[in-house]
């Protein structure tokens, strides 16, 4: 499947290494990878696009002392890879010295990685992924006549794989894959154009045969664009807002990125020296691990090939744990989590979490807003003010009453991180992130 082997990868990451130490640097640290990937869309059953991508990259960063210089490639010939330290060597040349500039400490690294089972190939050729597409853009069209257009289908195959080494003795890399299924139908009420609704939604694995079945993500698809007819605006108001599982996992991204080693290093986080302090209700918790077979989430090393492991960021609301890795540790006075290059996964938990999925935290609610679709980037990350358009559905005696369009929601991120009331049992993962809905106690939403 690859043009490359590991052992031909660890020979080059090895060459250019040497060439580093050959040229006086102190540390260094490469990195190989290659990548082959086959995406389509067909729209009302015609093929709109076909990409195929074949992609390749060394990188290497060199140090001399705290200076850092990092140059890359995609030409893995000897002249290439030796011009590629000497432009990583040039730039650390003339780099100002930085006092947390280097490579993560040697006792850190992981020495025996886990094998995660993260590579599942997904052996498609263009016909088959086309059929796929159209199963499930048939199956939206199949749902209702008022499905009459569509934004298309969409299928994607992902394949790669890497290794990165260090001249103090680490030496890592795995394939790993990604596929995904997605339909974006459009509902209409008739001929206007303003009486037309879209809504999408898709499923992704690294194992194909955990995707769900395209015909029943096609119909899930229309019958969200068709539940959004008829929609109308509200007065403004305070009431409590359920943020549908896709979109909780957005707010737990902004939890995420105010504890993240760069946000705090910068004081440029409305979550500044928290560690210790309650962050979320006592009735939740936020578990990150990393070694979660086959999740996309999973990694047995960060991108400085630092262990990863189990642990809870925080327990029972209590920030437990930032996300670092080496050099925001240090500007921090810390040390890395194993968190360069992001969050593993993490999944919110509650003890409070009603049986029954979306319809029991419907009636837990009670009266209030179901938001199932975001707009805008109305996030200050260094206040927590939030505010962004928003369409859903207005809920009554825990009931869907009708669709809901051209509102705000408003609200301050770290009061509404603590007012989280409940956490649904319609548990989903997004990326990184598993969280079922969150139901938030109050929120002001601007309307007419």
């Amino acid at each position: 499947m690859f043009t490359y082997t590991s052992h031909q990868f660890t020979e080059i990451i090895d060459f250019m290494l040497s060439e580093a130490r050959k040229r006086g640097a102190s540390d260094a640290i490469a990195e190989i990878s290659e990548g082959q990937g086959l995406s389509v869309t067909v729209r009302k059953g015609e093929v709109e696009t076909i990409e195929q991508s074949l992609d390749k990259q060394v990188g290497v960063t060199v140090f001399l002392g705290h200076r850092r210089g990092n140059a890359s490639t995609s030409d893995f010939s000897k002249h290439s890879l030796k011009a590629t330290v000497e432009a990583a060597y040039h730039i650390a040349q003339h780099t100002a010295e930085d006092d947390c500039a280097g490579p993560a400490e040697v006792e850190l690294l992981e020495k025996h990685p886990l094998d995660l089972d993260l590579f599942h190939p997904w052996l498609l050729d263009t016909e088959q992924a086309v059929d796929i597409a159209r199963t499930a853009e048939g199956a939206a069209f199949a749902v209702s006549k008022q499905i009459k257009n569509s934004d298309g289908a969409s299928v994607s195959a992902h394949h790669a794989h890497f290794m990165m080494g260090t001249t103090h003795g680490f030496m890592g890399g795995y394939p790993f894959s990604r596929h995904y299924i997605s339909c974006a139908p459009i509902a209409s009420e008739g001929g206007k154009k303003s009486a037309m609704q879209r809504d999408d939604w898709y499923s992704s694995s690294r194992i194909p045969e955990e995707l769900a079945d395209p015909a029943a993500i096609g119909k899930y698809a229309a019958q969200r664009a068709l539940s959004r007819l008829k929609a109308r605006s509200l007065t403004t108001r305070r009431c409590p807002v359920i943020f549908e599982a896709p979109l909780a996992a957005g707010i737990l991204g902004g939890l995420v990125q105010a504890v993240s080693g760069g946000s705090l290093y910068r004081r440029s986080s409305f979550l500044l020296d928290s560690l210790g302090t309650q962050v979320l209700p006592k009735h939740v918790s936020l578990f990150e691990n990393p070694h979660m077979k086959s999740m996309t989430g999973s990694a047995p090393f960060d991108e400085e090939g630092v262990k990863t492991a189990a642990r809870t960021v925080v327990d029972k609301g209590i920030l437990e744990g930032y996300f670092l890795s080496t050099y925001s540790a240090r500007k921090l006075g810390m040390k890395t989590t194993g968190n360069a290059g992001g969050s593993h996964h993490l999944t919110l938990e509650s003890t409070k979490t009603p049986k029954g999925g979306l319809p029991a935290l419907l009636k837990a609610m009670g009266t209030g807003l179901l938001v199932t679709e975001l707009m805008g980037q109305g996030v200050n990350y260094v206040t927590g003010d939030y505010s962004r358009g928003a369409f859903g559905y207005w809920v009554e005696n825990g009931e869907i009453q009708y669709p809901v369009e051209e509102v705000t929601i408003a609200g301050n991120l770290k009061d509404m991180l603590l007012n989280i009331e409940l956490i649904g049992g319609d548990t989903l993962i997004r990326g990184t992130k598993e969280t079922g809905s969150i139901l938030i106690r109050s929120m002001t939403v601007g309307g007419k």
